[in-house]
C-alpha cells in the first residue's frame, strides 16, 4: 500500500501548476532579448530605437532588413560591413520561430504590422499612437516599463502621458 506521502504528491503537483496558471500567459508570451546581445547592436540599433528582440521577427526579414540599412524605413542606416555581418549573423541565430511570427514576416518587415503586435495592441488605435509622450507604436519605451532591457510584460506597462480616459481599461488587461 503507497504511503499517504507519494499519493498526495501528485495532488500537490497539480495544485502548484494551477496556482501558476494566472502567471503563465505572461510567460508564455514574454519576450526577452537573448542573454549575450552584442554591443554594436545596442549602440547602432538602440540609438534611434529600442534595441529588439530579434525574436519578434523571423529570419527571413532581418536578412532584408539588414540588407537594406541605407533605407532603413526612410533613414541611413548604414554600417560597416563587419558590423553588419556580425550583427547579421546574431540576428539569424536568434530570430523568431513558431506561433508569434507566423508564416510569413508582417508587411514592410514591420514589428508593429505583426498580427501577435496587432492582437497585443488591438485596444489601442491612431489616438494612442500619435500622443506627443509615444509618437509612434514602435516607440515601446513609452509604455514598456523594461522595453529598454527587452521586457515587455503586461505587468510592467505604465500608462503613457496624455492618455484618453477611453484607453485607460487597456492597460489594466490583457
Amino acid at each position: 500500500m503507497p504511503s499517504l506521502s507519494s499519493r498526495s504528491r501528485p495532488r500537490r503537483l497539480a495544485a502548484l501548476l494551477l496556482a501558476a496558471l494566472p502567471v503563465w500567459p505572461a510567460l508564455a508570451d514574454g519576450v526577452r532579448l537573448p542573454a549575450q546581445v552584442p554591443p554594436a547592436y545596442r549602440s547602432e540599433c538602440g540609438a534611434c530605437h529600442v534595441a529588439y528582440p530579434p525574436g519578434l521577427l523571423p529570419a527571413a526579414s532581418w536578412q532584408r532588413l539588414m540588407g537594406s540599412l541605407e533605407r532603413h524605413y526612410g533613414t541611413d542606416a548604414s554600417l560597416d560591413a563587419a558590423t553588419v555581418q556580425q550583427l547579421s549573423a546574431w540576428l539569424q541565430a536568434h530570430a523568431g520561430t513558431g506561433k508569434r511570427v507566423g508564416p510569413e514576416p508582417p508587411p514592410q518587415d514591420r514589428i508593429t504590422r505583426s498580427a501577435w503586435f496587432e492582437r497585443k495592441h488591438r485596444k489601442l488605435d491612431e489616438v494612442v499612437w500619435r500622443l506627443p509622450s509615444v509618437k509612434s507604436a514602435a516607440n515601446c519605451a513609452a509604455c514598456h516599463g523594461g522595453a529598454e532591457q527587452g521586457r515587455f510584460d503586461e505587468h510592467d506597462l505604465r500608462m503613457p502621458a496624455g492618455l484618453p480616459a477611453r484607453y485607460r481599461s487597456a492597460f489594466l488587461d490583457d
